[in-house]
């Protein structure tokens, strides 16, 4: 928030306007980055509690208390002591329900865990199903290619060239045909998820590690489906080849 009002400029000392209440900048929070639910830590305020009931809210009212715990405290613990302490400041007689919610975090973020591995298996599972039908398709169209360049490829190998070069041949022309594919896959997947980031309201973060390791298994699908086109072709009798039509 900070370089979005002031860029790389120092505020502290600034004063600014939150409701058109002149508000003095007496310190900058050190930066957090994304938080886990895709929503910017960075972009926060922090008032006098007063200030807020009296000016802003115009109540009293705390709807929220964030509290945390020293590493190796178990927060199982300390959200029961919190459980306790809260019913007995509010007086809530034994038997009775709660009047409030203590969150515990760890409990939460074992919840979002373990939905974020069901989704990414269920992704997973279609994506392994659309590379498979990519790579069929892969394949199918260098076994048409080995097919109309039958002659060309007897004519190659009847003037000298080896079979591993024949299969390099194809090779190559199979991870170009997959790297084609994926690069305009990524750019699909790029623009589409900028579109969605601007619609949410949250940050658009590129990893360059998952483009790169969306382009090698690109290539890795071309070489694993083009393989068999490509031998089919490297194995193939020069003679019969070349009586071909």
């Amino acid at each position: 928030m900070k370089s979005g009002l002031f860029g790389d400029y120092d505020p502290v000392g600034e004063v600014f306007r939150l409701r058109k209440i002149p508000c003095r900048i007496i310190g900058v929070l050190a930066e957090k980055g994304q938080g886990g639910f895709g929503t910017d830590q960075d972009d926060v305020v922090l008032v006098p509690i007063r200030m807020l009931q009296r000016r802003i809210a115009g109540d009293t009212d705390v709807s929220t208390i964030q509290t945390s715990v020293r590493d190796g405290v178990s927060t199982a613990k300390v959200k029961r002591d919190i459980e306790y302490l809260m019913r007995e400041r509010r007086h809530i007689a034994d038997g009775d329900e709660d009047d409030f919610h203590v969150l515990d975090m760890t409990e939460l973020t074992n919840t979002l865990s373990a939905t974020t591995t069901v989704l990414t298996g269920l992704l997973g599972a279609v994506a392994a199903v659309g590379l498979l039908v990519g790579g069929i398709g892969i394949m199918n169209i260098m076994l048409v290619s080995v097919t109309e360049r039958t002659r060309e490829i007897g004519i190659r190998l009847a003037i000298g060239a080896l079979k591993r070069q024949v299969l390099t041949q194809f090779l190559i022309e199979a991870v170009v045909l997959s790297l084609f594919g994926g690069v305009l896959g990524i750019l699909l997947g790029l623009s589409l998820a900028a579109v969605a980031a601007g619609y949410l309201t949250i940050p658009f973060v590129v990893s360059p590690s998952v483009l790169a390791g969306a382009f090698l298994f690109s290539a890795a699908v071309g070489v694993i489906f083009g393989f068999f086109p490509a031998r089919r072709a490297a194995n193939l009798d020069p003679i019969e080849a070349l009586r071909h039509e």
